[in-house]
């Protein structure tokens, strides 16, 4: 279902070419905020795809908890 919801999402997606290292730029306006750029076409598309996924977990989900790893992981470099 998610799947779905991504691939509608990507064609409503409108691409342009910036002047950047990554020169395809694409977002979808109907989702505030969701934009990527990638150095082909083909890489923007998988870019925002990734972009839109994480856009309906943070906004359809905001109740999930990320778990963080135990303290002993983090280490002080002295």
């Amino acid at each position: 279902m998610i799947l779905e919801y991504i691939n509608a999402a990507l064609e409503k997606a409108k691409y342009e070419i910036i002047e950047d290292d990554e020169p395809y730029y694409g977002e979808v306006q109907e989702l505030k905020g969701v934009w990527a750029t990638g150095k082909t076409l083909e890489e923007c598309r998988r870019n925002l795809a990734e972009t839109i996924e994480g856009w309906i977990i943070l906004t359809h989900f905001p109740h999930i908890l990320i778990q963080l790893p135990p303290e002993s992981v983090f280490r002080k470099w002295t």
